[in-house]
């Protein structure tokens, strides 16, 4: 059954804006039309104006107030009035998951009255006059933290390592693994008890330091004529320093006491000892058997028999291990050391220090920058600061070394791969500077 809706009283006809029943009517109509008009205009007198910060969710105005999305126009149109985007901004205040959303495309809208407007989702940045919120001060700090323990851990990574230089000899029973260490650190205690006075000869009337030079340098090339151990001249060495600084000498006695010593040493470190004829014969005759015999009585008594002394030789072997190097700088190291027990001012160094510093040396001559590992550090004790002294000094003498010297014509041969001809590593005397 049809109602006329005129006749029918239940049916509230909505007024109009000025109290008009009439829905249709033209009069709501132009209405509408004006408040258009009015928007417009409003939108216009805004487009150049810039946008009031502030976050939207797009899904939330279209669901809230069905909003109809279009194509969105130019970009470089984006109309929006401070009044609308300060209602959504208040609107939407509840939502804080809106801040968190980053920068997207101007999205196209319309209002209550069909009109379309542009709104701005702005990046997560706070003006200048608003303060950064705390959830992005907080990440920031993280990602800092995270930063830092990253470049620790680089650093951790980067660290040279300290290399175990007795796990290959762990099945030689001949490296005595199990006490190596224990044996260097009775070293370390025991080498102050051989080392001498640099001053002992100040208490010498007849002989100094040059004599005792020319003294050592004759010793090595005899040492090599022999062809003796290497142990045996460091050895001879300790004996004479330790005898001269306790015992006064004459001139013409100075190389019986070198000889003595050198027959000494190989009766405690050579398996074939040269005979006492021998030795007389190098020294061209200038002594005979009993001359021999009476000073080898004398200097064992002086020294009360204590020839057990850690020499350079000892920490040589160690600490070439340690420093993993080749042939050629374990020559060089001994040519530079033998350089420097000729000298009579290197005495003021324990022989750990020498060994130290003629690895370091040698080491640096050959690479042509400064090389001293942390395992090498570890070992020896010594850092790279310590031993600079030492290396300059016997850079020196590297120098200076002549070829008339004992032990550069040793070196100069192929037995010893021409070890003498290398260049000396001066740029460590620069760096003196």
């Amino acid at each position: 059954m049809n109602i006329s809706d005129e006749n029918n009283p239940n049916i509230v006809k909505p007024t109009n804006f000025h109290g008009g029943l009439e829905m249709g009517s033209r009069k709501f109509g132009l209405e509408i039309s004006h408040n258009r008009r009015a928007l417009n205009v409003l939108n216009q007198k805004f487009i150049g104006a810039q946008a009031y910060p502030c976050v939207v969710n797009k899904r939330g105005l279209s669901e809230n107030h069905g909003v109809s999305q279009r194509n969105p126009p130019n970009p470089a149109h984006r109309p929006i009035t401070r009044k609308f985007a300060a209602q959504q901004s208040s609107t939407h205040q509840h939502c804080p998951q809106q801040e968190t959303k980053k920068q997207k495309p101007s999205v196209p809208s319309t209002n209550g009255f069909g009109d379309c407007i542009f709104i701005d989702v702005e990046e997560n940045k706070a003006p200048a006059d608003h303060p950064v919120p705390m959830f992005l001060e907080q990440t920031e700090a993280i990602l800092y933290e995270m930063d830092q323990m990253e470049e620790v851990d680089m650093e951790d990574i980067i660290e040279e390592p300290i290399l175990d230089i007795d796990g290959c000899d762990a099945k030689n029973p001949l490296a005595v693994v199990d006490y190596v260490e224990d044996m260097y650190a009775s070293y370390r205690k025991k080498e102050s008890f051989s080392c001498v006075s640099p001053n002992y000869m100040e208490q010498q009337f007849d002989i100094n330091e040059k004599m005792r030079a020319i003294l050592i340098d004759w010793l090595i090339e005899v040492h090599d004529k022999f062809e003796l151990m290497k142990e045996t001249l460091f050895l001879t060495v300790n004996l004479i320093d330790r005898f001269l600084s306790q015992q006064t000498v004459v001139r013409k006695k100075l190389q019986l006491v070198g000889l003595v010593a050198m027959l000494l040493a190989c009766k405690y470190e050579e398996v074939s000892v040269p005979v006492v004829g021998d030795l007389i014969l190098i020294s061209d005759k200038a002594y005979n058997r009993k001359e021999v015999l009476e000073m080898e009585s004398l200097m064992l008594n002086r020294l009360q028999f204590n020839m057990s002394f850690p020499t350079p030789y000892v920490f040589m072997q160690r600490f070439l291990k340690a420093a993993q190097c080749d042939k050629k700088i374990e020559l060089l190291s001994f040519f530079l050391i033998e350089l420097s027990i000729v000298e009579y001012e290197m005495l003021k160094f324990p022989p750990s220090l020498l060994a130290a510093a003629a690895i370091y040396t040698a080491q640096c001559t050959i690479y042509g920058f400064k090389q001293w590992s942390r395992t090498c550090e570890c070992h020896s004790s010594y850092s790279e600061d310590q031993l600079l002294e030492c290396s300059r000094l016997m850079v020196g003498f590297h120098q200076k070394a002549g070829t008339g010297t004992g032990a550069h014509r040793k070196y100069n041969t192929s037995k010893f791969g021409y070890t003498s001809k290398c260049e000396p590593a001066l740029f460590l005397l620069e760096t003196q500077k």
